[in-house]
Parts: structure tokens; sequence; C-alpha cells
């Protein structure tokens, strides 16, 4: 029973007890933040700060998941005042000043509850040694009689404010926080509405620097092989034109070596377009394009794939290029020794997890860009993000130190 009090009572009582020293310094602050406020935006915007963090401070009391902030002042220069009063955050903000009303009472709540016992019990024990001058709920104590009635009831009144009172008052005052600084639904959109333009800012960055690095790696693959396959074979053909009436056998030969230098090519140009996209999407579709993926790698893997339905042609490329440089990635680096592929549609969105029991330790390090980690991986999981993100797609990476690695990526198809 005195376990469950104090469980309860305790954080009531630190809640109330923070309260009342955030109330007194915002009290011993409101005159000069009036007389200063409009003229440094810093005392506003502190302010804002103040809600956001006594609406997380309600919330976790709570144990309500996280309370939406307001969105932070406006930013304007000093002395701005129509700014200052088209401020949405900084109004709400300021009924903040309402704590101090309830501070004296919370406090007095939270001194009983926490002191009261313990002060009861020494009151019982030691006022014999200076009779009149120790009180008991609030009465002078000359005899053992006082002490052994009043004492007792003292504690008991001490442990019904700690375990009722307290946690009642608190969760009053949490309340009252999460609905009187709350952001208004326009606040709420706009936030969302500014927060999705960032990540759509974002993600269009992204895809701009993965088409440029893309085209740039098609040029190089042109340039380095097939171009050059082509301009041998061109060397050859006419060499062969030169030598087809004095030596037709060494004419004949090169015409050979030629025609194997065009295969070769041709060979070389699949493989080009292959990247930017599989003829086996064309084919077999998204399922058996994976298929295959999974049963060209060296590692075991285990494939499970539900419906899917009709997937646009980007995300069946993004889904398929995620899955192709995952495969990538773990054999190479990971020391993995299975591999498990899921792929379905959830809803309006396709899902798929790459999982390996490799070494983990991947990290897709967004400060430097496309930097490899110390195993190599940084280049193709930037490549993997960028193409997620280019089709407003979501990618997870979960990878421990000593494994296993996840890589999750939901795809919309709408």
């Amino acid at each position: 029973m005195l376990t469950k009090i104090l469980s309860r009572g305790g954080p009531a009582a630190g809640y109330l007890v923070i309260r009342y020293l955030k109330s007194v310094t915002l009290l011993a602050a409101t005159p000069i933040s009036l007389l200063l406020g409009w003229i440094i935006p810093g005392v506003t915007a502190g302010l804002v700060k103040l809600a956001n963090s006594e609406r997380y401070r309600a919330a976790k009391y709570l144990g309500i998941p996280q309370a939406e902030e307001l969105p932070p002042a406006l930013p304007r220069q000093p002395g701005d005042v129509t700014t200052l009063f088209r401020d949405k955050s900084f109004k709400r903000s300021l009924r903040c000043l309402l704590m101090p009303v309830a501070m004296i009472p919370e406090l007095l709540v939270a001194v009983i509850a926490v002191v009261g016992a313990p002060a009861a019990i020494v009151g019982m024990l030691l006022w014999w040694l200076d009779p009149g001058n120790f009180s008991l709920m609030g009465l002078d104590v000359d005899n053992w009689f006082e002490a052994l009635t009043l004492g007792p009831l003292q504690v008991g009144v001490s442990l019904w404010f700690l375990g009722r009172v307290a946690p009642a008052l608190a969760r009053g005052h949490a309340k009252a926080a999460l609905r009187l600084l709350a952001p208004s639904p326009d606040q709420l959109e706009t936030a969302r509405l500014a927060q999705r333009v960032e990540e759509l800012t974002k993600s269009r960055a992204g895809a701009v620097d993965s088409h440029g690095a893309e085209l740039r790696r098609i040029e190089r693959d042109l340039h380095d092989g097939t171009q050059a396959q082509l301009v041998s074979l061109a060397m050859r053909i006419g060499i062969a034109k030169q030598t087809m009436a004095e030596d037709p056998e060494k004419a004949a030969k090169l015409l050979d070596d030629a025609r194997d230098g065009a295969e070769q090519a041709m060979t070389e140009l699949r493989g080009v377009l292959r990247t930017m996209y599989p003829p086996i999407l064309a084919d077999r579709g998204l399922a058996g394009a994976v298929s295959a993926l999974a049963a060209r790698c060296p590692l075991p893997v285990e494939l499970r794939i539900g419906a899917l339905g009709e997937v646009p042609a980007a995300v069946e490329a993004a889904a398929y290029f995620v899955v192709a440089e995952s495969l990538t990635n773990i054999t190479k680096h990971s020391a993995a020794g299975h591999v498990d592929i899921q792929l379905e549609r959830r809803g309006p969105e396709l899902y798929l997890a790459v999982t390996d029991d490799g070494i983990g330790g991947a990290r897709v390090n967004a400060q430097f860009g496309a930097q490899s980690d110390l195993l190599g991986r940084g280049s193709g999981l930037h490549g993997m993000l960028h193409r997620v993100q280019a089709i407003d797609g979501q990618m997870e990476l979960q990878s421990p130190i000593g494994g296993p690695t996840t890589v999750e990526v939901i795809l919309p198809c709408g």
C-alpha cells in the first residue's frame, strides 16, 4: 500500500514543485519581459519555448504521446510590434502567465504530501525535548496523549495528500497546460505544410543530385566501355578493308575479331540500358525481377512476395534497384550467411524489407553526403535513399554493430 502511494505521489509532488519553481522564475521575469519583450525578439521567442517545454513535461507526466509543439515565434526586428501581435504562437504562449496563479496552492499540497509524514514522526518522538514548541496538525504538543493522537492523524493526512490530492492536482495542472497551450488547428496545418515543403525540397535536391550522378555514371560507362569497343571495331574493319586484297586470311581474322567486339559492345550496351530501366521488369514484372535477383545472389535468400497489384513503373524500378544494391552490399561487405527479402502491398503503399545476418554497422551519413563508411557502403546506400525519396518514399536503415541489418522501404503507389 505504501509503495503504491509513493509511486503515485512522488512523481506528482516532484511535478508540482518544479512547476512552482518555474512559476516563481516567470513571475520574477514578467515585469522585465513586459518592458523589454517588444524590443528584444529573444524574450518573446523564449516565452514560446517555455510553453512548449510545459506541454512536453505535461505530456510526459500524463504518459501520453508527444504533444504537438507551438511553431517557433515569427522572426522580427527589434521594436516590430506589428509582427509581434500577428504571432499566434506568442499570443498562445502568453497563457503561461497564468501559472503563478496556482503556484501557492500547488506548493502547499506538495509540502504537505512530502514533509507532513516525516515531520509528524519527528514531532511524536522528540516533543518532550521542548514541550509546547512542537506542533502536530497545527496544534502545540504538551503531552504523550496529544503526540500519539495527533501524530498518526497527521501521518494519515499527509499520506492521503501524497496518494490522492497531489496526483489529482498534478493531473489537473498537466491537462490544463496541454489544453491552454495547444496550437490552433490553423497553426498545426501551417506547420505540417511547412514541414512537407521542407521534405519535398530536400527530396528534390537529392533526386537532382542522384539524377546527375546517374547521368555521369552512364556517360562514363558509355565512354569507357561501349565507345572504346566501337572505336576498336571501326579500326579493325578499316584495317580489314585495306588488307582484303593482299591478305584475305588476315582480313577474315580481323572481321571475326570485329564481330566478337561488336557482340561485346552490344553486351556492354545492354548492361548500361539495364541500369536505366531493367528489361526484366517489363518482361516478368517486379516479382519476377526480384526473384531473378535472389536466384543470382551467391548467398541463400528467403523470398516472401505477397500480392502486389498494379505498381507504377517508377516504383517498380526503385524497388528493383533497392533490392539489387542491397544484395550487392550484403555480398561484398556484410559477411552474412543468409538474406531475407519481404515484398508486399500494404494498401496504397509498397513495402519492401531486406534483412541479413551479417556484421552490421552500415550507416547513411547525411552530413558527409555520399561518403562511404569503413566498409565502403556509403555511396550505395545514399543512391538507394535518393531513389526512394525522389518518388516521395521513405527508407529506414537499422544496422547495429554485430547485426542484423535491415533496410525497410515504403513506396507510394497512388
